[in-house]
C-alpha cells in the first residue's frame, strides 16, 4: 500500500485545496470515469474507486486535517503496515529499527506505534467492497430500494471458518507455539539484537491446518454471490456514497465483516437541474406573455403548479417557489425550486405580422421602454461631462 497516489494528486489539486474545489474536481471526475460510462474498462474502474476514496476523506474535515498531517497514514489504519496511532505494527518513522529499539528499551520506542505486543494472529475485520448503482434523478429526489448483487467473502458453513475438515481441528503451530511470530538475530551497529517477526510456517495465524475443508480448501472462507436490498434515501446526490455496515466480506480469526460502500450515479433530467437541494429549470414563454402577464404551468418533481408573472416580465426573471426542491438528508425540510423565464422571440413572420408589428412599435414611447430610456439617458451624460 505504499505506492498509494496522493489525495490531492488523485483530484489534480494543490493541497489546502478549498471545499469548494475539492467538490468541483471530484464532481468532474466521477462522472468522467463513472463505470456506466466506460462498461468492462478496468483503468476507469479503478480510477473512479481511487476519486472516491480520495474525496471521502478530503471532503471530512477532521479526515483533512488528519490527513494533511501525517498523510494516508494518519487516515488508513492498515496503511504500511498498522496504520498511525497504535495497533499491530504501528505508525513507525523508523521501520524495522522500531523492533531494535523494542528489545533494547523494554517493548516500546519514544511512544512510536504504541505496544509491540500485537499478535498477526488477531482478529481482523474483512474488507470493504465497493459497488456502484444508477438511479434516476426522481428517484434521488424521493428515494428508492435498490437491489444490488454482492460476491462477498462469507465464513465458510462446513468448518465453521476454521479451515480444518469436519472431524478435525487446526493445530498449534510448532514453528512459533501459537503466537504468530517468532524471533530472529538482526545483526546491527550495536550487535546482533533480536526482533520479533511473522511466522513464516503458519504466516502468523498461530495455526496449521493439517487436514483442510474441501468446501474452502482450509481458507475458512468461501466466496459466494448474495443480493441485498439497499434503502437509498430521498435527497441523495450524484456521487455521493452509502456504506452499508457488516455486509463486506468475512473478518479473519472473528474479527467483524466488512462494510459494502455505494458509489450513487444520478441520471440527469431533460428539463430539471440540480445544485445542492435546490432544483433550477427555465421557462420559455411568448412576447405576449411576457407583454401582459399570464398564469404559467410550471413542472415541478410533486407536479405541475401555476405562478401568475405581472406585466412586462423581462427575459431573464427568476422566481422561487419555496419548498418545491430535493427533501434534505436526515431532515423534513426541503430546498426551493428557482424558475428562470426566457422571452422567445418569435421568427419566421410573414409580411403581413412584419407590418403589425411595425404598427405596434411605432405606437410605443419613452414611457413603454424603462431600460432603454434610462440607458440612452446614461450615454448623453457621459457625453455631456
Amino acid at each position: 500500500m505504499a505506492d498509494k497516489r496522493d489525495y490531492y494528486e488523485v483530484l489534480g489539486l494543490q493541497k489546502g485545496a478549498s471545499a469548494d474545489e475539492i467538490k468541483k474536481s471530484y464532481r468532474s471526475l466521477a462522472r468522467k470515469y463513472h463505470p456506466d460510462l466506460h462498461p468492462d474498462d478496468k483503468d476507469c474502474a479503478e480510477k473512479f474507486k481511487e476519486v472516491n476514496e480520495a474525496y471521502e476523506v478530503l471532503s471530512d474535515p477532521s479526515k483533512k486535517e488528519r490527513y494533511d498531517q501525517f498523510g494516508h497514514a494518519g487516515v488508513d489504519p492498515n496503511y504500511g503496515g498498522g496504520g498511525f496511532g497504535g495497533g499491530a505494527g504501528g505508525f513507525n518513522p523508523f521501520g524495522d529499527m522500531g523492533d531494535i529499539f523494542d528489545n533494547l528499551f523494554g517493548g516500546s520506542f519514544g511512544g512510536f506505534g504504541g505496544s509491540r505486543t500485537s499478535r498477526a494472529n488477531a482478529p481482523r475485520r474483512g474488507q470493504d467492497i465497493d459497488i456502484a448503482v444508477t438511479i434516476s434523478f426522481m428517484e434521488a429526489c424521493f428515494g428508492v430500494k435498490h437491489e444490488v448483487k454482492v460476491n462477498r467473502l462469507e465464513k465458510c458453513t462446513d468448518c465453521g471458518g476454521s479451515g480444518a475438515a469436519s472431524g478435525s481441528s487446526p493445530q498449534t503451530c510448532p514453528e512459533c507455539n501459537g503466537v504468530g511470530q517468532v524471533k530472529v538475530g538482526q545483526r546491527t551497529p550495536f550487535g546482533v539484537i533480536s526482533s520479533q517477526k511473522t511466522c513464516p510456517k503458519c504466516s502468523g495465524k498461530g495455526k496449521i491446518v493439517t487436514n483442510p475443508c474441501t468446501k474452502c480448501n482450509g481458507n475458512g472462507r468461501v466466496r459466494t454471490s448474495k443480493n441485498l436490498s439497499i434503502d437509498i434515501p430521498a435527497g441523495i446526490d450524484n456521487g455521493q456514497m452509502l456504506r452499508v455496515g457488516g455486509q463486506g466480506d468475512a473478518g479473519i480469526n472473528g474479527g467483524p465483516n466488512g462494510n459494502v460502500n455505494v458509489n450513487v450515479h444520478v441520471k440527469s433530467h431533460p428539463i430539471f437541474e440540480r445544485d445542492e437541494f435546490d432544483i433550477h429549470c427555465e421557462i420559455p414563454i411568448t412576447y405576449t406573455q411576457a407583454v401582459m402577464g399570464d398564469e404559467l404551468i410550471v413542472p415541478t418533481i410533486d407536479g405541475d403548479v401555476k405562478y401568475s408573472i405581472g406585466e412586462g416580465t423581462q427575459t431573464g426573471t427568476v422566481f422561487r417557489l419555496r419548498g418545491k426542491g430535493v427533501k434534505k438528508l436526515q431532515r423534513s425540510d426541503r430546498g426551493d425550486q428557482y424558475v428562470k423565464v426566457v422571452v422567445e422571440v418569435p421568427k419566421n413572420l410573414d409580411k403581413n405580422q412584419k407590418e403589425l408589428l411595425k404598427a405596434f412599435e411605432a405606437s410605443l414611447n419613452e414611457k413603454n421602454y424603462e431600460k432603454k430610456t434610462s440607458f440612452f439617458d446614461k450615454i448623453k451624460k457621459m457625453i455631456n461631462k
